[in-house]
């Protein structure tokens, strides 16, 4: 169910029930896409005018983060539950092994996509990973560059595209070749491919279920990491005020 939350839209799924929907997207073969939204995001789409457009348009929008589940509680539109990336890629991995589908990995740093594959491929037997690459920074500038992935993409035959260059450049990116390739779906899954490699850890399952995930990633990247999070917390305050009080 499509509820409204804050500045976009959130299907109110639990992760057998995303699952579910995203097998139905990818029989319907109509170049779909998925988008996970945390807190982040939810700053960028108040913003960001084409961020805010992929969200609009977008055929699946899974939550992910506790503090968005939170909000949604706070404001009486209570959040079944928190489906991240990282949990929900695994999912849709095993249940692509399991329906025979096929996927392409695209992006990470050179040689993680690769490692992630044959991590990912150990654990589902069966599971058909049809290509991988790793672009050279800046690729997205270069149109040919552009054509050249669109042909490995096709050239695949895969029926799910999963894009790791960051957020929001993997969904701007998927939004924009996605009517020039011939997957059923795609999702921008982040650090999600880092976690598969295994070079980077992810926070342990029991502070990811208490809403304490982003203290985790802070302590292994308080460089990079501590000025987003402060700055997201807050950004998000405002949109609180503004949409909440809509939402009421």
């Amino acid at each position: 169910m499509r509820m409204k939350f804050l500045n976009t839209h959130v299907d109110n799924l639990t992760m057998s029930e995303a699952i579910v929907e995203t097998d139905r997207l990818i029989r319907e073969r109509k170049h779909s896409y998925v988008v996970t939204p945390n807190m982040d995001h939810i700053v960028l789409i108040e913003k960001d005018e084409m961020f805010k457009k992929i969200y609009d348009k977008a055929d699946l929008i899974l939550t992910d983060g506790m503090p968005l589940l939170w909000i949604a509680k706070m404001l009486g539109t209570p959040i079944k539950e928190k489906i991240s990336g990282a949990d929900f890629f695994p999912e849709m991995c095993r249940m692509a092994e399991k329906e025979g589908y096929k996927i392409y990995i695209l992006g990470a740093a050179e040689g993680v996509a690769v490692k992630a594959a044959e991590n990912l491929k150990s654990k589902y037997e069966g599971l058909q990973i049809v290509g991988t690459y790793s672009p050279p920074i800046g690729f997205e500038k270069d149109e040919d560059a552009v054509e050249s992935i669109i042909d490995r993409i096709n050239a695949s035959c895969a029926d799910i595209l999963a894009v790791a260059l960051g957020s929001p450049k993997g969904e701007k990116f998927i939004y924009r070749i996605r009517d020039r390739i011939n997957a059923s779906l795609s999702i921008s899954i982040g650090a999600t491919i880092d976690f598969e490699a295994g070079n980077v850890r992810r926070a342990p399952k029991w502070m990811s279920n208490i809403g304490l995930e982003w203290f985790y990633r802070i302590t292994q990247d308080p460089a990079r990491l501590t000025k987003r999070y402060w700055k997201d917390a807050v950004s998000i305050i405002p949109i609180m005020k503004k949409y909440g009080k809509k939402a009421k």
